[in-house]
């Protein structure tokens, strides 16, 4: 009789002394809007307004000396989260800069990013390796964080591997911003309308509205094309309100992200910015991807959550200073657990992906924002994986074969990971798998936020071991390492019927 095992004996098994821990000290600055009536904004606004020239000027200094050692452009937040209820304010024109700054203060609220976890970690090569000695290699680290609220969100670490695979971490600042989001991103008409169909929400309205579009149209135009359509359209109203809902929906989770090239990479975070993510941004799963001419791109995938549902979402970024957010289309673009492989194989790109909530599944497209067909790549069979498994990132080549790393939920709920071999020109092939897990929470690894997890959002191979970042019970982050060969050597072989 099978028996639930908790870790692979045969493989040797490298446990990193270092820990990533929850940080309360690394706070951005975000909009604090009270909800309820209007009457409540209108009402502070008042407060503010009646306050005299010297005590304005009292506050606004307190405000600053007591938080601008935390927040490197202070003075620009307070300008615009003053904007943000600008609509309320009884005569911009004539408030004073103190006034403005003042009055966005009180619309303004330190969070602690990563107060309550940092978990779930993928690592990928830098983009900049000019420093780098022989054999040696700078990363960067992603993680999950999460604070008040549990909202989550993408911050990263930086750091360089040795040649005998030593990790040493570059200092990080105590400062951590948030990304200037484009307001005024490209659309494609065709990709566009395609979602809307997807999402079943076309119909006569969107169809004059996209007519007066053209094939390529920026956010700005698509609102004024909007505002024309609801002074001069003959549509009801209210049907045109839930037309435009969906446009509008859609139309803000596709934009774009820009940090200030100068600052250190662990100083940013992608914080939740569109109404499908006001629950959290998730699992980001990144990926260093060749194209077919060379040249490299890094893609994540993530989950969107606005306290609901969920979305899939796609970063692309070249350089870790801007990153483009679009949405992942199509009738298995549905779940969480997306993870992209590296580069297209036979002319496609290749996706992993949870269809079911229970197996692992693998999906071709020739087109990478558009995934209509899955085929079922592995069931769980062992004990330690009967309730469910999955893709703990995107899968790692080796001349053996695509080593993908998996997760697998046994009894009490405890989250252990595994290991399998897809075949390298045909990856719905399974070559190979771990019959046990790779690794399984220790003692110390047990209680968190969630107890009796470990888990990894992508590892990487380098001088031929693979480094494995993995979250401890959705709290804190450490890593493992394996050699690649004795890793695929420990694998059983599964023979095709």
């Amino acid at each position: 009789m099978k028996t639930v095992s908790e870790v692979n004996s045969t493989l040797k098994i490298h446990r990193r002394k270092w820990r990533l821990q929850p940080d309360p000290k690394q706070v951005i600055c975000r909009p604090h809007i009270p909800g309820g009536s209007p009457l409540h904004i209108e009402n502070i606004i008042q407060r503010v307004l009646a306050t005299s020239a010297t005590e304005s000027r009292q506050l606004l200094k307190w405000v600053k000396s007591r938080f601008s050692i935390r927040h490197r452009y202070l003075t620009r937040t307070l300008n615009q989260h003053c904007k943000l209820v600008e609509s309320y304010l009884p005569d911009p024109d004539i408030l004073s800069d103190q006034q403005k700054q003042l009055i966005g203060a009180y619309f303004t609220m330190e969070y602690a990013v990563a107060s309550v976890a940092l978990f779930n970690p993928s690592i990928v090569p830098h983009p900049d390796q000019s420093k780098n000695t022989a054999n040696t290699l700078r990363f960067i680290m992603s993680l999950r964080a999460t604070g008040e609220g549990h909202v989550s969100s993408i911050v990263f670490r930086t750091g360089n591997i040795s040649a005998k695979c030593k990790i040493e971490f570059e200092p990080s600042s105590h400062y951590v911003e948030t990304a200037v989001r484009k307001l005024n991103p490209d659309y494609d008409k065709h990709l566009f309308i395609r979602k809307l169909n997807e999402l079943n929400a076309t119909n006569d309205i969107t169809d004059e509205l996209f007519k007066q579009l053209p094939d390529h149209f920026n956010f700005n135009l698509l609102q004024k094309q909007i505002d024309k359509m609801f002074h001069q359209s003959t549509f009801d109203t209210n049907q045109m309100c839930d037309a435009i809902t969906p446009i509008n929906w859609l139309a803000n989770s596709n934009y774009e992200l820009s940090f200030d090239h100068k600052h250190a990479i662990s100083e940013r975070v992608i914080f939740p910015s569109s109404e499908v993510e006001r629950g959290g941004i998730e699992d980001a799963r990144f990926v260093q991807f060749r194209g077919e001419n060379g040249g490299l791109t890094y893609y994540a995938t993530y989950t969107a959550y606005n306290g609901l549902s969920i979305l899939p979402q796609l970063i692309e970024t070249q350089d870790f200073d801007t990153f483009k957010i679009v949405t992942l289309n199509g009738k298995v673009a549905q779940n969480k657990g997306m993870a992209l492989f590296p580069r297209k194989i036979n002319g496609q790109y290749v996706m992993l992906s949870r269809q079911d909530g229970e197996s692992n599944y693998i999906m071709f497209s020739d087109y990478l924002h558009f995934w209509h067909e899955a085929q079922l790549l592995q069931i769980p069979n062992e004990p330690w994986e009967f309730v469910q498994i999955g893709n703990c990132g995107s899968p790692l080549e080796t001349s053996e074969g695509w080593i993908v790393l998996t997760h697998g939920v046994g009894p009490m709920r405890q989250y252990s990971m595994g290991a399998i071999l897809l075949d390298l020109d045909n990856p719905s092939r399974v070559k190979a798998k771990l019959a046990q897990p790779l690794l399984s929470p220790l003692e110390t690894e047990r209680e968190g936020y969630v107890p009796n997890v470990v888990y990894s959002c992508g590892g990487l191979i380098h001088n031929n071991e693979l480094l494995i970042p993995y979250a401890m019970s959705d709290m804190r982050s450490g890593m493992v390492s394996v050699n690649v060969n004795a890793l695929i050597n420990a694998m059983t072989p599964i023979t095709l019927p």
